[in-house]
């Protein structure tokens, strides 16, 4: 039985003249678990929310959705919002109660439910989500991931017979993000509720889903099985092929026939018959792996010392004897759970936050002395967790001109730095939109084009690949070492394992307000069992040093 069919779906933006969407035809199956995956900008959140009307955008649309054999316009509000659950790609921006228990009553009360009702989901909920430990606290305690699922729960409080996410994991560490998607598989089998999300962390979520559909500048380029849509993007030589599971990619890049496998459980047993005969070298991190890095002899660039931090005179602590530096042209990762204290550190450098012990320096100077210009003109350079908070004007490049504007540069060098930045970031085409109608991955390239216009010497950045497809996330990464190598110290606080495996020099592991550990990036993976890549799981019972997908790319071809 189908839940929704679209028809020849088309969409454009107010004052585009390019559509958004384009000619969609899709029919979505009850019970099904649908990814939908594409590039930033690609037309993935705008398919989503013409599903709810509610949450439509403005625009002019083409082209019918029937939602249970009828007319989606013809489902009242109270249907749509108990029938169809919708989850924001920031947890933040759906709740909006003080308590937990609040929270999960707060749908159900809305649709009017009498009190035994309410009071039975919200209990059903609590028990299925495991929130029962937390289930008084304040929203304003909970880690990113707890919101997250908080966020869930209410949703299916209502029973919706739909489930649409946008993104949902973005801002969740690994292990948090693989909880969060374990129970949207449990949703789906145990209650046989239809799932319908937008992903660009595929490796653990295409494992899970019964259909993938690849969107291209609003147009369906691929649709079936996450095997059979894989295999269609490679034989396209799509740049979204590099977005698909380490196991498809690695026999794709190993085998002239692959046959594009999905998990890693499926990627060990390929490699275990490739490699057959073959003595299971490197089965123990060698000897110089266990060494730490090489001493970097530079002047320190970043510095804590003993550094104790907390948000409310009575409250805990958040960042706790915290003692580390990052020495000048370093590229050092900062990697750890949600609420371990990353973004704080990050916080603590830019000024913004003051210890109440110990010492921050930029340079050997505290941030809290130094007035902005001093602070961030050729200094410092910081692209937060949430890029919209950088942007005050009407359209990006106004936007862009606002950073500028107390630039001693000419009015020519400044348009040539504009320019520059504008084609690193692939903004071209965005110069013209309010940077609030942009994608999430659109937003972060505004922001870090924004960021650069400032030429920093050191570089803060937190998430910077949140909501970016892998193809952009080359890009970035390629430019981030190319900035490197020109001098620029880069701190990147991130949860994506793949990208600071591929592109970070050092990485550390913040746990409960403090580093515990640091290391640089290739023993610092092959070292860990959840902390670590899908190259590695898939192949450190063989070369147990191999930590990116080039590397087990490479050891297979020399196996040959």
């Amino acid at each position: 039985m189908e839940i929704y069919r679209i028809q020849n779906l088309s969409f454009a933006f107010p004052g585009q003249s390019k559509n958004a969407l384009s000619g969609i035809d899709l029919t979505i199956g009850s019970g099904e678990f649908v990814v939908v995956c594409g590039k930033s900008g690609g037309g993935k959140s705008t398919l989503l929310r013409q599903l709810k009307t509610t949450l439509t955008p403005h625009g002019k649309r083409s082209g019918e959705i029937y939602f249970r054999g009828k007319p989606l316009e013809e489902a009242d509000h109270r249907t749509q919002a108990a029938d169809i659950g919708f989850v924001l790609q920031n947890p933040d921006n759906q709740i909006v109660t003080d308590k937990v228990w609040h929270e999960l009553a707060f749908g159900l009360e809305s649709l009017g439910c009498d009190q035994r009702t309410i009071r039975l989901r919200v209990a059903e909920m609590a028990s299925f989500f495991g929130i029962q430990t937390w289930f008084h606290r304040k929203v304003s305690e909970l880690s990113g991931g707890q919101k997250q699922l908080l966020n869930l729960a209410s949703v299916m409080a209502m029973h919706p017979s739909v489930l649409i996410l946008d993104e949902p994991t973005s801002q969740l560490d690994p292990i948090a993000a693989l909880d969060f998607l374990e129970t949207l598989s449990k949703i789906n089998r145990e209650l046989g509720t239809t799932i319908l999300l937008t992903e660009h962390r595929l490796e653990e979520v295409l494992p899970l889903s019964d259909r993938l559909i690849v969107l291209d500048e609003g147009i369906v380029i691929a649709d079936g099985t996450p095997r059979m849509a894989g295999e269609k993007l490679r034989s396209l030589s799509h740049p979204m092929f590099r977005s698909m599971p380490t196991p498809m990619r690695i026999q794709a890049g190993a085998e002239a026939s692959p046959r594009g496998l999905v998990t890693v459980k499926d990627g060990r047993q390929w490699l275990d018959s490739f490699v057959q005969g073959t003595p299971a070298s490197g089965t123990a991190i060698p000897d110089e792996f266990e060494e730490e890095p090489k001493k970097n002899t530079s002047a320190i660039a970043v510095q804590f010392k003993d550094v104790w931090f907390k948000f409310e005179k009575n409250g805990p602590d958040t960042i706790k004897d915290l003692s580390f530096e990052v020495r000048e042209g370093e590229f050092c990762c900062l990697v750890g759970g949600n609420g371990t204290g990353k973004t704080t550190s990050l916080s603590l450098l830019s000024g913004i936050l003051r210890p109440y012990r110990g010492k921050v320096r930029i340079d050997g100077l505290d941030p809290t002395s130094l007035n902005a210009k001093k602070l961030f003109t050729n200094r410092l350079g910081v692209l937060p967790q949430n890029p919209q908070s950088l942007f005050v004007k009407k359209t990006v490049e106004l936007d862009l001109l606002e950073i500028m504007a107390d630039s001693k540069l000419t009015k020519e060098q400044q348009r040539e730095k504009i320019e520059s930045v504008v084609r690193l970031a692939e903004l071209e085409p965005l110069l013209s939109m309010h940077p609030y109608d942009l994608s999430g991955g659109e937003q972060q390239r505004a922001a870090l084009a924004k960021v650069l216009l400032l030429e920093p010497r050191i570089l803060l950045l937190d998430e910077p690949t949140k909501g970016l497809d892998g193809f952009f996330k080359e890009k970035l990464g390629r430019f981030l070492k190319r900035l490197n190598a020109d001098g620029v110290t880069i701190v990147m606080v991130s949860h994506d394992i793949e990208f600071c495996a591929e592109y970070g020099e050092r990485c550390a592991m913040f746990f409960d307000g403090s580093v515990i550990t640091s290391n640089a990036t290739k023993p610092f993976f092959a070292g860990n069992s959840f902390y670590t890549t899908a190259a590695n799981r898939m192949a450190r019972h063989i070369w147990r040093d191999a930590v990116t997908v080039e590397d087990v790319i490479e050891r297979c071809r020399n196996n040959r």
